[in-house]
């Protein structure tokens, strides 16, 4: 994360640090809020490889200019609204302005950026998205498995995002934690 408001905040270097230890085939995510082109030009030239992650206000000409400028694959995050009463999020359409994302990573919209670990409505969502999809937003090993049950089949496919499930304080992974979700995300592929 390279977003200096959040607590999961790592520098540049930290991040470049870390992305050294990943096997082979494993791609690192910068996860950006609102960064300048040249502050992601910077952080693509440390971190060779990463994809990036725009979870700000990022318009779909910027998103697609600098991933295609700096040779990235890039995720955009479409924040869901959690309010039952808030008009439904046109995910179709959203795919339609991010055609070029690699994906898109679907959150919970709270106050700030980030899901804030909280899950949204998972049954708002279209049936049907012409995009590859993240989901991500409150998930646990307790709901893991009900989340991709409801939305394995709407996207070209589907993928999960961790971070405040996992954690055994703010901004702290707990490798326990870890493991655990993942035994509940490859118990929920097994019994689609």
């Amino acid at each position: 994360v390279l977003y200096e408001r959040s607590p999961r905040y790592v520098h540049v270097a930290r991040a470049a640090e870390l992305a050294r230890r990943l096997p082979a085939f494993v791609n690192p995510v910068l996860l950006t809020v609102n960064a300048s082109e040249a502050t992601l030009e910077a952080a693509c030239a440390e971190v060779p490889g990463a994809w990036l992650q725009f979870h700000g206000d990022e318009n779909p000409a910027f998103c697609q200019r600098v991933g295609q400028r700096l040779g990235r694959r890039w995720l955009r995050a479409a924040r869901i609204p959690l309010d039952h009463d808030a008009p439904a999020f046109d995910l179709i359409k959203y795919a339609s302005d991010y055609q070029h994302a690699h994906a898109l990573l679907l959150d919970a919209h709270v106050e700030g950026y980030g899901g804030g670990g909280k899950a949204f409505n998972w049954s708002r969502l279209p049936t049907s998205v012409n995009a590859h999809l993240v989901l991500s937003g409150g998930l646990t090993p307790a709901n893991v498995g009900d989340g991709l049950r409801a939305v394995r089949s709407r996207g070209l496919s589907l993928g999960v995002d961790v971070s405040s499930a996992v954690e055994s304080a703010k901004g702290i992974k707990d490798a326990a934690l870890i493991h655990d979700f993942v035994a509940a995300v490859r118990a929920a592929d097994q019994h689609p």
